[in-house]
């Protein structure tokens, strides 16, 4: 379903990686792994279309993405560092602005905080949220707008023992739908027959 084929990442004049080619098929997950300034960043923002790489070819079904980039970011869902919030915003609004820009259904809405436990704080204005809760909520826009690719840039970062399991179980929900999911994390995610990608020295 998506493939790489002999990416190269430069950034800065200084080079990340080259070489780089992998396949993914539905209901894979992909952990990146490696140091501080490995390119796991960058390897996402590539996949993402955010980052041009110097060489190679990324492909979905066959294509590529290159031919249609508003295609490919319509069937992805992107995790960055940044948890993209207004703080004026309540949880609610939030979602409901990130649906309504997605085109997703806003009935979804209230299920997706659920699923990340948020529900409880839906009155209450993004800038009042702890790290934690935060995260919480930027990860809801998964469950809010389902897409067949997940790209996740440390999605554990401020979230405690709830939160790390309510997103393990998310993401095995995209798996049994046979979505694909490609995460650049620290932390094992308790999830089984996931494949590992390490960037950089060992």
């Amino acid at each position: 379903m998506l493939e790489l084929t002999d990416i190269a990442c430069v950034r800065g004049e200084r080079p990340l990686f080259s070489g780089l080619s992998f396949a993914l098929e539905p209901a894979d997950i992909l952990v990146l792994r490696g140091s501080n300034g490995a390119g796991k960043s960058s390897l996402l923002r590539i996949v993402a279309s955010l980052l041009t790489p110097v060489e190679g070819r990324i492909a979905w079904r066959g294509a590529d993405i290159a031919e249609d980039p508003d295609a490919h970011r319509a069937r992805l869902r992107y995790i960055g560092h940044l948890d993209g919030l207004k703080g004026a915003l309540t949880v609610q609004e939030n979602l409901l602005m990130a649906a309504s820009i997605a085109g997703a259904d806003q009935n979804n809405v209230g299920p997706a905080m659920e699923a990340l436990g948020v529900g409880p704080l839906r009155h209450l204005p993004a800038r009042y949220l702890s790290s934690g809760q935060r995260r919480r909520t930027a990860l809801a826009r998964l469950v809010m707008s389902p897409a067949p690719l997940w790209l996740l840039d440390e999605p554990t970062v401020g979230l405690d023992d709830d939160g790390v399991e309510r997103l393990r179980r998310v993401i095995q929900r995209q798996r049994d739908g046979g979505g694909i999911v490609i995460a650049a994390t620290h932390i094992d995610l308790g999830l089984e027959e996931t494949r590992t990608l390490r960037l950089g020295r060992s």
